[in-house]
């Protein structure tokens, strides 16, 4: 079969990365030694690898993570930072999220809180799972619009929906009674089916005293850490040393 028919077919079964790959192969005289299967493997593994990149590329897109460069293999290990190895590498499995846990990422300001966010937020995209980002003050103000505009339960289902949710930056500004009733609504849809990671300079063991009204606070605060993998971060800000360093 001539070059030009099979470029077109493959052309037009919307194969191009492996169509691509078949060109190459061509040009390439030392793959002409390899079997029938080996060459077809490697045109396989190209078009599988074109459409995993598209659909990551997509997953983060719709993700919107604050630091979208955040990866696991980024993440440093100083002493002073005390985060265990071992601790990412079960999260970077993603097993929490198949099993619909929570991650609880505490410690001061600027020591990587968001960042660690982030980096497994993009590992459970390339894991195939649905993620999404916000900040605390910033979900509120988009679920208080929501209310007033018709389109809450809406939100709520979009955020139901998503495999992961960051919350950033929890519990910097006092709460009031109608984010109560919306952090509650959104963690009553997410609690036991998809997974949630809060970051916050607040412990947990000072949640409850944060949310005020006992009810809520109970409410919250049990579909928030049972179940959840908490991680506290110490050592000095990291933005102050990136100062330092320049």
């Amino acid at each position: 079969m001539l070059p030009t028919p099979t470029l077109d077919k493959l052309q037009g079964l919307k194969l191009p990365a492996m169509a691509q790959a078949w060109t190459e192969q061509q040009r390439t005289v030392e793959l002409h030694a390899l079997s029938f299967d080996e060459r077809l493997g490697l045109l396989v593994d190209a078009e599988w690898l074109a459409r995993e990149n598209k659909r990551l590329a997509r997953a983060l897109q719709e993700a919107k993570l604050k630091l979208s460069q955040a990866c696991l293999e980024a993440i440093d290990y100083p002493a002073r930072r005390e985060l265990d190895k071992a601790v990412i590498r079960q999260l970077a499995t993603c097993r929490w999220v198949e099993e619909h846990h929570n991650v609880i990422l505490v410690g001061a300001t600027g020591v990587g809180k968001s960042f660690i966010a982030c980096a497994l937020a993009h590992q459970a995209c390339r894991k195939g799972y649905r993620a999404g980002y916000r900040r605390a003050s910033r979900l509120f103000h988009e679920l208080a619009l929501a209310r007033a505009d018709g389109t809450y339960i809406r939100l709520l289902t979009k955020l139901a929906r998503l495999d992961v949710l960051v919350v950033d930056d929890w519990g910097l500004a006092p709460v009031q009674d109608p984010e109560r009733r919306d952090l509650l609504e959104l963690l009553e849809d997410r609690y036991g089916t998809r997974s949630t990671i809060i970051t916050s300079q607040l412990p947990p063991t000072q949640w409850h005293d944060y949310l005020g009204e006992a009810t809520f606070a109970d409410a919250i605060c049990d579909r928030l850490l049972h179940n959840a993998h908490r991680i506290v971060l110490k050592g000095p800000s990291r933005r102050k040393e990136a100062k330092l360093d320049d």
